[in-house]
């Protein structure tokens, strides 16, 4: 099933109707009439496998299909190896939080981070605790700073509720959610790239974080940071 939606992906030999495409070799690319390709490609005993069709004219190749897409395949199995699940990850803090448990609760953050996790940093308010919500403030501050060679400050902190949240993602960013402009760009361009590796590979079977921040002046006074 997964095959047959990626063999719909392209179109091949008479399923090419345009009047002109452009035919891309190691040698360079050379537009010339559909039908001229086609009868080269027949000439070579292969295919004519269109692999951009949004471009103008569309861009085609002339190779083995079925190497071609052996060598989709193989690229979007390693795309897929490399992609990391990223998660939101929560670190609750009180306004008075104690040194060790601040500490605790760093070093885990530091693993959420490192395995391309985001974290959610909160100071929890309960009660008339609300009046130190600039500790907890600065408290924040303090994590982000500290975090500052692993993570980028994606939301200061912000009072929502009896909450003040701290957004931080990696700086080794995971999967970015792309606009389909890009995904068809890439996709174009993996084509290419498959179509170029079938050549010669055949198948086979087997710091300023403070400065940014609001009152970030005055946190730093707090922290006694010069």
């Amino acid at each position: 099933m997964k095959n047959d939606r990626m063999k719909m992906k392209y179109r091949v030999n008479e399923q090419i109707r345009v009047r002109e495409v452009r035919v891309v070799s190691d040698d360079g690319a050379e537009v010339m009439p559909t039908r001229k390709a086609l009868e080269l490609a027949q000439k070579e005993g292969v295919d004519l496998v269109e692999i951009s069709p949004n471009a103008q004219p569309p861009v085609c190749r002339i190779i083995d299909y079925s190497k071609f897409l052996y060598q989709q395949k193989k690229h979007q199995k390693e795309m897929k190896q490399k992609q990391v699940k990223q998660e939101v990850k929560e670190i609750r803090f009180g306004p008075q939080t104690d040194e060790h448990d601040y500490k605790f609760k760093l070093k885990h953050a530091q693993e959420f981070l490192n395995a391309g996790n985001k974290v959610r940093a909160y100071v929890f308010f309960r009660g008339r605790s609300i009046l130190f919500k600039e500790q907890g403030e600065v408290l924040l501050l303090r994590f982000a700073n500290d975090l500052e060679e692993l993570a980028k400050v994606e939301q200061l902190p912000k009072l929502e509720g009896k909450k003040m949240f701290l957004y931080l993602a990696p700086k080794k960013a995971g999967v970015v959610k792309k606009s389909q402009q890009k995904r068809d760009r890439e996709e174009a361009e993996a084509g290419m790239k498959a179509a170029a590796e079938t050549v010669s590979e055949e198948p086979t079977t087997d710091g300023g974080l403070f400065a940014n921040a609001k009152n970030g002046a005055d946190a730093l006074k707090k922290l006694n940071i010069d």
